[in-house]
């Protein structure tokens, strides 16, 4: 079975167990990363860029090498292949997950019990949940939603149709060193740099994709495209900008402004300032709805892109043994 059908199949059998079953509940692939990776950096943490990049290449590089192992062991047996991209997939996509965090905190906010959200509200990102009200809780979440649909399922798909089973683990890697590193408090300025910026570069491509079927799955795409085009610059974070963007457009709301991480405060560009209104708790649901378009449209992206790329490649294969056996033809017609 060629490569790009493998994907094909394994990936949407991974996405189907996402949607039924959500994220492993025991010996998550992810959490069991996470623990190595908190081991690797208490020998290797130094106050250095170096350091840090040391801590990247041997967490994000043994995670790649090992599926790489992984997929080399089943090439040859299709079943086996498509079963552990399946595996794969269901094991670093998290919009199931996400969507269930989403709709508690909504849920909470709908039922007026603010204490229950906040409390709600750490397991869906690492704003201070204390100086939120109602409103400022929803928009959170509804930031989370869309830089999150980037970063636990696009993102991943992408990676996954070019590099196969080493792709997805590979993002997912990189994704999560971030999340535990990649920040600018004291400890992780310098040695977060490395994992920072090979995240910027790795969620590039499916930041773009995420934001462009914002557009098209969001029911209003002259706001969307306004929005991703006037305000996605402003926003401190390459890929979350374009995302966030083009989701505030597509609901109509305003996104970013003041935030506090752990005491920390930053004051962000306001998203769609010009014709968005401020976040409501029903947004929240409105804004897992539309992380479920969009993550199922990047699905039929990646597989469509993903074959034609097969089909091309098996076709360049054809015309090359093609164009060699004339070769060889000719030389033996020409022998004395």
């Amino acid at each position: 079975m060629r490569a790009d059908r493998v994907f094909a199949y394994g990936a949407t059998a991974g996405l189907i167990a996402d949607a039924l079953l959500g994220d492993p509940r025991r010996g998550h692939p992810v959490a069991g990363f996470g623990r190595a990776a908190a081991r690797a950096e208490s020998l290797l943490w130094r106050d250095d860029r170096g350091a840090g990049a040391l801590h990247t290449l041997v967490c994000a590089g043994g995670a790649v090498g090992a599926a790489a192992l992984a997929a080399r062991a089943v090439r040859g047996h299709p079943a086996l292949a498509v079963a552990l991209t399946a595996a794969t997939a269901w094991s670093v996509v998290g919009g199931t997950s996400l969507g269930r965090e989403a709709r508690a905190i909504g849920g909470a906010l709908a039922a007026g019990d603010l204490e229950v959200a906040r409390e709600r509200l750490p397991h869906l990102c690492g704003r201070d949940p204390h100086s939120l009200d109602g409103p400022g809780i929803a928009r959170a979440v509804v930031e989370s939603v869309a830089e999150n649909t980037s970063d636990a399922v696009v993102g991943a798909l992408v990676w996954g149709a070019i590099g196969g089973v080493p792709g997805l683990v590979g993002f997912r890697a990189v994704n999560t060193l971030d999340a535990m590193v990649g920040h600018k408090s004291p400890r992780y300025r310098r040695y977060g740099w490395a994992s920072a910026r090979l995240d910027d570069l790795a969620g590039w491509p499916g930041a773009r994709l995420t934001a462009a079927l914002a557009v098209a799955g969001g029911g209003r795409p002259r706001e969307a495209v306004r929005a991703w085009r006037a305000d996605a610059g402003r926003h401190p974070s390459p890929n979350a900008g374009p995302v966030e963007a083009a989701f505030a457009g597509a609901l109509g709301v305003r996104l970013g402004g003041t935030l506090a991480y752990a005491g920390r405060v930053e004051h962000r560009p306001v998203l769609n300032g010009e014709s968005g209104r401020d976040v409501r708790s029903a947004d929240i649901e409105r804004a897992v709805r539309l992380s479920r378009r969009v993550s199922t449209l990047a699905l039929g992206v990646c597989v469509a892109g993903r074959m034609i790329a097969g089909r091309m490649a098996a076709g360049r294969t054809v015309a090359g043994r093609m164009a060699a056996g004339r070769t060889v033809a000719g030389r033996k017609r020409g022998r004395p």
